[in-house]
C-alpha cells in the first residue's frame, strides 16, 4: 500500500490586490493533488479579510495578520511559523498554480529523495506568454552562482517544513526593501540539502506594473549589495558575478543621483564578463543615453526583467 499524500501548507502574503488574490486562491484549491492543502493568507499592513476563510475535508483557507516585520519576508515567516503540515509552499498573490503542480512536485521530491522542489513558470506580459524553465536537474549553489535561475520562481517553491525551519531557517527579514529574499532562501536551501526541479512551466506568473521594482531602485541596489556581501560565493563565478553586479549597476543608474557609483559597478560587471548586457545597459542609462523606463518596457515585452 502506498503512503498517504503528505499535507501541504501554502502561504500567500498579500496587501491590497483582492482581484488577483482570488485567482491565486482558486488555483491552489483546484490542485489535482489527493492530499490535504491548507492555504494561509497573511495580510501585510492591512486588516485580514475573514470572508476568504473556508473549511473542507482536504482544502481549507485561513487568514492571519502579519505578526512580524512589515513586508513580504515577514508575511511569509508569519505563515511558516503557523504551519504544521509536512510540506510548505509559497505563492505570490498575483500568480496562479496550474492544476498538476503540487502532485508533480511531491512525486519528484519522493523519487529524488529531495527536501525541496521548484518548477518552471509561464510569464504573461503584454499579451505574450514566455516559458522560463530552469535548465538544470537540481538547484545547486554552483548553478545559482552562475546565474539567478529566474525560472525557479518563489511561487514554485515547495519544501519539507521541518528541514526548512531546522536546517535552513526563516526568510531573511533584514534584506533592504526585501529585495532578493526569495533568491537568498533558495541559495541557503541549495547549500543545506537537495532541491530538485520539475522542468515544466507549472505556475502562471502575471507581470504587470505592480510586479516590478521600477519605483524601488534604491531597494534593489541595496538588496543586491547585501546579497553579495552575505554570500561571498556569488563573486566566485565571473559570469554570475557580472550578472548581479550589472543588475546592481542598472538599479543605481535608474534610481538617479548615484551616477558615478553606477558607472563603477557597470565597469566591474563588464570587467568580469565583457558580454554582460546589464553592464552595458547600466552604463548607457547612467550616461543619460536612454531612460530606464524604456529599457524595462522592451525587456518586459520579451518576458525578461533586468
Amino acid at each position: 500500500m502506498s503512503a498517504p499524500a503528505p499535507g501541504i501548507d501554502v502561504i500567500i502574503a498579500t496587501k491590497d490586490r483582492r482581484e488577483l488574490l482570488l485567482k491565486a486562491v482558486d488555483g491552489i484549491l483546484a490542485q489535482d493533488y489527493p492530499g490535504e492543502i491548507r492555504l494561509t493568507i497573511v495580510f501585510d499592513q492591512v486588516p485580514p479579510d475573514p470572508s476568504l476563510e473556508r473549511a473542507a475535508a482536504n482544502r481549507s483557507v485561513r487568514v492571519l495578520p502579519n505578526s512580524r516585520t512589515p513586508g513580504l519576508a515577514g508575511g511569509r515567516n508569519t505563515g511558516l511559523l503557523a504551519a504544521d503540515r509536512r510540506l510548505v509552499a509559497f505563492c505570490d498573490d498575483d500568480d496562479v498554480w496550474r492544476p498538476a503542480k503540487a502532485a508533480a512536485q511531491v512525486a519528484r521530491m519522493r523519487d529524488d529523495g529531495a527536501q525541496g522542489c521548484v518548477t518552471g513558470i509561464l510569464v504573461h506580459t503584454q499579451g505574450r506568454q514566455v516559458p522560463r524553465v530552469p535548465a538544470v536537474p537540481r538547484v545547486t549553489p554552483g548553478a545559482l552562482h552562475q546565474g539567478r535561475l529566474t525560472g525557479a520562481h518563489p511561487s514554485s517553491y515547495l519544501f519539507d517544513r521541518a528541514w526548512l525551519l531546522g536546517s535552513v531557517g526563516l526568510v531573511d527579514e533584514e534584506l533592504p526593501s526585501g529585495y532578493g529574499e526569495d533568491f537568498d532562501l533558495l541559495l541557503r536551501c541549495a547549500q543545506a540539502g537537495t532541491v530538485t526541479v520539475v522542468p515544466e512551466p507549472l505556475v502562471d506568473v502575471l507581470w504587470h506594473p505592480g510586479s516590478f521594482f521600477t519605483q524601488r531602485w534604491q531597494g534593489m541596489a541595496d538588496g543586491l549589495g547585501y546579497l553579495l556581501a552575505k554570500h561571498p560565493g556569488l563573486t566566485t563565478d565571473r559570469k554570475g558575478y557580472a550578472w548581479m553586479e550589472g543588475q546592481r549597476a542598472f538599479a543605481l543608474a535608474a534610481g538617479g543621483g548615484r551616477r558615478a557609483e553606477a558607472l563603477r559597478a557597470a565597469a566591474r560587471s563588464l570587467r568580469h564578463n565583457g558580454r554582460e548586457p546589464r553592464g552595458v545597459l547600466a552604463a548607457v542609462v547612467a550616461l543619460g543615453l536612454v531612460s530606464p523606463e524604456r529599457v524595462m518596457r522592451v525587456l518586459n515585452a520579451r518576458g525578461h526583467g533586468i
